[in-house]
């Protein structure tokens, strides 16, 4: 299946702009027996947006670890997660994406839920980001990647990586052409999606900035129910 019409690109290494998407917010209510969280004070519905959003079930799609050992088929995975959209070059929204899924794994690990909450970011650009590269960039940022609670995800080859979070998860990336194409960055779609342990949105949050404490708070009302 095809997303809906994909976001607009704004320009060159930034994030794509387009309609407003879930955000934090919401109240606990029974409007959709598939999700805790209430449907987000909003202008536009989820069948409306590119991606999947609150209330809509994931792709049902298999994807590789960085070692391609394995596959993970996101819908088996039955505990709620945080799944966002990356590539380890990217000098801007990356950081702040990858920087708030660690802070929350953090918090996670020091308020005894750790092992009720999974950490998914996907690269787009498996060309670059190997299993070697991302465990350096792990590093990097910090991230206690060997946790069982955190794992990267790399769809190969680049044409795996279009099919599944550009055609599925309607996410959109686009590579410039700089004149030394080594150094090759992306347009992209800022996106971290809050799934339940059904394969189900419960948040859906469009921003290059996602508010740390909002997540956790969302976290806990839908870990509590």
């Amino acid at each position: 299946m095809r997303r809906r019409t994909l976001l607009k690109s704004t320009g060159a290494a930034g994030t794509i702009v387009g309609v407003a998407g879930c955000l934090g917010g919401g109240r606990l209510g029974d409007s959709n027996p598939d999700v805790v969280l209430e449907e987000p004070d909003r202008e536009f519905e989820s069948s409306d947006l590119p991606y999947p959003a609150w209330g809509e079930q994931i792709p049902d799609v298999r994807v590789a670890t960085p070692t391609a050992s394995r596959e993970v088929r996101l819908r088996d995975i039955e505990t709620l997660t945080l799944l966002t959209f990356f590539y380890s070059h990217c000098q801007t929204v990356c950081p702040v994406l990858i920087s708030t899924q660690r802070n929350i794994q953090s918090h996670a690990q020091n308020n005894g839920y750790a092992a009720g909450v999974r950490f998914i970011p996907m690269t787009f650009d498996p060309a670059r980001d190997t299993a070697e590269r991302l465990g350096v960039y792990a590093d990097k940022m910090n991230v206690d990647a060997d946790s069982e609670s955190w794992q990267f995800l790399r769809p190969a080859p680049k044409q795996r990586a279009k099919a599944v979070i550009q055609d599925q998860f309607g996410v959109m990336f686009q590579r410039t052409e700089p004149e030394d194409m080594d150094m090759y960055m992306f347009t992209h779609t800022a996106l971290t999606l809050l799934v339940n342990a059904d394969g189900f949105v419960e948040r859906a949050y469009r921003s290059k900035s996602p508010d740390e404490e909002t997540i956790i708070a969302d976290l806990e009302t839908v870990r509590t129910a």
